[in-house]
């Protein structure tokens, strides 16, 4: 007989409720390895629905807004605790998070006293169509998504290729440009007309995250939603971020602490997978030493270099548990091959250019400078 735990806010990384949650989305993240009649990767709402039950939404926010005001560095071992048990659903949560933290600190009271209530306490549900300001389709000409201003707000045109949950969002936190090269990020509410979010793409890994492209045909977005703009370079600004570029080696090192335990089980039965373990993991609980210290201002290390060392564990490491898991970890339904394929997640999302070629240098046996 199966027991049900109550859940109980969470209210620091050492909360033994934390443990708790994470056993229970590591139970339920193999569902999300299959498809259902349409095709498509479940969408983690029961994971979703347990992250807000133990208050993960609130950690992100200052208490001004009704959050918990969790320090970058409890943010970023709240992370490392939820990404070793579920990929999909941690990502999401940094999409999500990404969208109520822009509200938040916007300065806009309107949007703040409509949404952040609500997304607090997960009964509805928000993320950010940025990509395309920051590293997605920046070298093309004309932007993707086009902005042009209007006596009562701004009328959006084009898309945000890379939308997280789009069919399931309330309000979109996206970026646009108008034809003067400014910029503005703006809520947008999924129900006003002329807003598609289009069938999510069907990706190598974390598939459930819904991930896709959202549409935009002459979308009047009141004034009363604008969060920063129009100026130069909005995402400059730096509204939203708490973790300073560090929330892609925090996932990353997640993961890899997933697979390294997997092997250590295994070692239990085949003494001869303990030093590679054991390797491994000395390589990850550096990383993490410095990861801790970089989210508490302590940066020994440049935030690419890490992500680079944090890129290489996780593919190594992953492949590493594939090898112990031998012939099962080949077969649809066992972690270690969901694993292996989130890895290759790392290698292109939010990636800089220098990470990019450190990558090919490594995979092509060239040593870097």
């Amino acid at each position: 007989m199966s027991v049900t735990i109550e859940p109980v806010e969470i209210r620091s990384p050492e909360d033994p409720a934390l443990e708790q949650l994470c056993q229970q989305l590591r139970e339920l993240s193999d569902a999300l390895d299959f498809q259902d009649e349409n095709g498509q990767s479940p969408w983690p709402q029961r994971q979703l629905d347990l992250c807000a039950q133990y208050g993960v939404f609130r950690w992100f926010l200052d208490e001004e807004f009704g959050g918990l005001g969790w320090s970058d560095r409890e943010l970023t071992e709240g992370y490392l605790a939820l990404s070793s048990a579920c990929q999909t659903t941690t990502f999401i949560i940094t999409q999500r998070t990404g969208a109520c933290r822009r509200i938040a600190l916007s300065g806009n009271a309107f949007a703040r006293e409509q949404l952040i209530a609500p997304l607090l306490n997960g009964s509805q549900f928000s993320t950010v169509g940025i990509s395309h300001l920051t590293t997605s389709r920046r070298h093309l000409a004309n932007p993707v998504l086009a902005a042009e201003e209007t006596d009562s707000g701004f009328i959006l045109n084009g898309f945000s290729p890379w939308v997280t949950g789009g069919i399931h969002a309330d309000t979109i936190v996206v970026g646009a440009e108008l034809e003067d090269g400014r910029q503005i990020l703006t809520v947008v509410p999924t129900d006003v007309s002329g807003v598609h979010a289009e069938t999510p793409a069907d990706l190598v890994a974390l598939s459930g995250s819904h991930t896709g492209k959202v549409s935009f045909t002459d979308v009047h977005v009141d004034a009363k939603w604008l969060l920063a703009g129009p100026i130069e370079n909005v995402m400059a600004a730096g509204i939203g971020a708490r973790t300073g570029g560090l929330q892609t080696s925090t996932l990353a090192l997640g993961l890899s602490g997933a697979a390294i335990e997997f092997i250590f089980s295994e070692a239990e039965k085949r003494p001869d997978l303990l030093p590679p373990a054991q390797a491994l993991r000395q390589e990850r609980e550096s990383l993490k030493q410095i990861l801790l210290q970089s989210a508490s201002g302590d940066e020994s290390c440049g935030t690419e270099t890490l992500r680079q060392h944090c890129n290489s564990l996780v593919l190594r490491s992953t492949q590493a548990a594939l090898s112990a898991a031998k012939g099962m970890g080949f077969v649809t339904g066992h972690p270690v091959g969901r694993w292996c394929r989130e890895a290759l997640f790392f290698m292109v999302w939010s990636c800089p250019q220098p990470v990019v070629n450190a990558q090919l240098c490594q995979l092509a046996g060239i040593s870097v400078e």
